[in-house]
């Protein structure tokens, strides 16, 4: 059973951060929705209800996501989702149910960088940068890295751009756990692909850079051995040899989603990529 021997809910950030340095074993409250399940006494936990971190403020050069913006909330803003191909959307609608995704929050599911994450993998190929209390603002690819600091992520800032984006993700049933999952999104001049759920946490392919604005096959074959080059394991939601392979599947049909090829134009792309890989492998 979870508990807490104290709570406190401060009335700002800079009350919250005092808390978390001098409460020994202090932990900052997100949805609480994974916290739930273990079973500890946590020391102190500090809530960010009244912090005023629960809307979505837009600028005319990015947007501005409160750490306590919810899951449904973010599901359901039609201006950031049209801005941003619909990929959060895409991303967050499977994840257990209304009622969880009405509870579970951007920032926890962000600062808990857990492999398994929808939201993340979407953010990750998108211009985003977390704002932290004491940090201040750090690429989200360069905060995926960093060890688990002592500090308050306030905002996630997405910054805007043409962006062409497509999220795909496997899961054996609707409301489980990601097998896997990609996001492929072109903006600024390049591709940037996310891959996720590996079970590890999700990951840049550095090399999409590198990719024309409408690949061909010979071009997403490269990606896609690139995508099955990263680091896979087994759990109960798939295994490594799976993950890996679907994974080259998945980033094949997001890049060619996003490119603007048709479903039937993307099966004759992958069924050709996988035609020479195979190929290449047989001469190896």
């Amino acid at each position: 059973m979870l508990a807490f021997a104290r709570y406190e809910r401060p009335a700002t950030v800079d009350e919250a951060l005092q808390l978390l340095h001098s409460k020994r074993g202090s932990r900052v409250l997100g949805g609480g929705m994974w916290m739930r399940l273990s079973k500890r006494t946590v020391p102190c936990v500090i809530d960010l209800s009244d912090c005023g971190l629960n809307t979505i403020e837009e600028t005319d050069g990015a947007f501005r996501i409160g750490a306590y913006v919810t899951l449904r909330d973010l599901e359901r803003a039609d201006a950031f989702n049209e801005a941003t191909g619909g990929v959060l959307n895409a991303a967050v609608q499977d994840i257990v149910g209304v009622q969880f995704r009405r509870l579970a929050t951007v920032g926890g599911s962000v600062f808990g960088r857990f492999g398994f994450s929808d939201v993340l993998c979407a953010l990750l190929a998108l211009d985003t940068e977390v704002e932290l209390a004491e940090a201040g603002r750090v690429p989200l690819a360069a905060f995926m890295n960093m060890p688990y600091e002592r500090d308050i992520l306030t905002h996630v800032i997405v910054r805007k751009h043409a962006y062409r984006a497509s999220y795909q993700c496997l899961r054996k049933a609707a409301t489980d756990f990601p097998t896997i999952n990609v996001c492929a999104a072109r903006w600024g001049g390049a591709w940037h692909l996310a891959v996720g759920a590996r079970p590890a946490k999700a990951r840049l392919v550095v090399a999409a850079h590198s990719l024309s604005e409408r690949p061909d096959s010979a071009e997403l074959a490269s990606i896609v051995e690139d995508v099955r080059a990263l680091t896979y394991s087994s759990n109960l939601w798939g295994s490594e040899r799976y993950r890996r392979h679907l994974a080259g599947v998945l980033a094949a049909r997001a890049i060619a989603d996003a490119a603007g090829y048709t479903e039937a134009e993307a099966d004759a792309l992958i069924a050709t990529l996988e035609a020479t890989i195979e190929a290449k492998e047989v001469r190896a």
